[in-house]
């Protein structure tokens, strides 16, 4: 098999697994009882914790340790307009974040009576920071931007917009889960109160994530119940999966840097390769502004899809956008807002990379697609009448 869609998740790492065995087994206290057991599992927690925060450059006291990606992205802005809705009731978003984000703003809007700001973004998938300076009123309780695109790669000026935040007194949260171990990621540097990360996005197990909050911020919980996470999140700590979490940090701060660096080659070839081999063919998101493992592209005149299962038939795993939103037949909201449209939306894949995959496997990929992308075309009509047009 190759594996090539690494933005949709990760293995775990031998490395992590190892760590988080005893933790599954014979370290199973809770870390909220009081015996010696329980209080190994407490120290663990509060080890990871310690871990992660430096590697964000945050306090510990100031990471919250959440069930996963989603949940971190509710808390943060549930939570700060729930705490802060005498104040204001204007939240400010971009067009292409994850459903997580998009569906949380919306939820506000539809049942809660917050008014949110959709920005638009240009044709590479960046927001503004100009139209974030204009959207920004009185009554304007937060901005969220994802840190990167998980469809397109593109990486956005987050540090920019959390000066203007800073200069506003506007709280800004970013979703960071697509760039952790891709791209440095401090807080401080990136002027940022709120920041979300997700354990299965860089060889930590899924179902756990985490929410930075920079002190001071104030949410509601979602979650009623015990004083968890300095009684910001109820409920029992995953302690196998923070373990875990924590040692995929430390992988990062070992070796991250060197498997970006080759990473960052092999998608390099995988862009040129494409661009080379198959006409009509178009890298979606910033050419240059971009995290180092993902590349999309749209093909022209055929379905995603179709390319999706026949690479899966060849054992290769794609996708064909965010796999949140995989088995939906709508094509990408974050393509449609990038000016891309429907039939061209339509024909997106997004093959993402990790630190296992080879200079070999990429070769196979782009023996194979070509092949494979001239068979599709030979089947569909749009690619027939553009030929009779002389459009190709």
């Amino acid at each position: 098999m190759i594996y090539l869609d690494h933005a949709a998740t990760t293995p775990v790492a031998p490395e992590v697994f190892e760590a988080m065995a005893p933790y599954l087994q014979g370290e199973y206290g809770n870390p909220s009882s009081f015996y010696g057991l329980a209080r190994r599992a407490r120290g663990a927690v509060d080890e990871a914790r310690e871990r992660i925060a430096a590697y964000l450059g945050c306090a510990p006291r100031e990471l919250v340790f959440t069930g996963c990606g989603t949940e971190a992205d509710n808390l943060a802005i549930k939570g700060l307009a729930f705490a802060h809705a005498d104040q204001g009731r204007h939240i400010i978003t971009s067009a292409i974040e994850h459903h997580a984000v998009l569906h949380t703003c919306r939820s506000l809007e539809k049942y809660h009576g917050f008014e949110v700001t959709y920005l638009p973004v240009d044709r590479d998938g960046l927001v503004a920071v100009e139209q974030v300076a204009e959207a920004i009123r009185p009554d304007t309780l937060l901005v969220t931007v994802m840190h990167s695109n998980n469809e397109v790669g593109t990486i956005q000026p987050i540090s920019e917009i959390g000066a203007l935040c800073m200069e506003r007194k506007v709280r800004l949260h970013t979703d960071a889960v697509q760039s952790l171990g891709k791209t440095p990621l401090k807080v401080d540097d990136l002027n940022v109160d709120m920041l979300t990360i997700a354990g299965h996005k860089f060889y930590a197990p899924k179902g756990v994530g985490a929410l930075y909050m920079r002190r001071g911020v104030k949410l509601a919980n979602l979650l009623d119940g015990g004083a968890q996470e300095f009684a910001r999140r109820a409920g029992t700590e995953n302690v196998a999966g923070i373990v875990g979490m924590a040692k995929a940090v430390e992988l990062l701060e070992t070796r991250g840097v060197e498997d970006n660096e080759r990473i960052t080659r092999l998608r390099d070839r995988l862009i040129t390769g494409v661009l080379e081999r198959i006409p009509q063919a178009q890298l979606t998101g910033h050419p240059t502004q971009r995290i180092c493992n993902l590349a999309s592209f749209c093909f022209h005149f055929i379905e995603g899809e179709g390319i999706l299962l026949s690479l899966d038939f060849e054992d290769v795993c794609v996708s064909s956008g965010s796999a949140c939103t995989s088995a939906s037949l709508d094509p990408s909201h974050v393509l449609i807002a990038m000016g891309y449209p429907h039939e061209v939306a339509h024909g997106s894949i997004r093959m993402s990379l990790g630190r296992h995959n080879t200079e070999q496997e990429i070769d196979q990929v782009l023996d194979l697609l070509p092949p494979i992308v001239e068979r599709l075309r030979s089947m569909s009509p749009l690619w027939a009448d553009a030929k009779r047009k002389g459009e190709v």
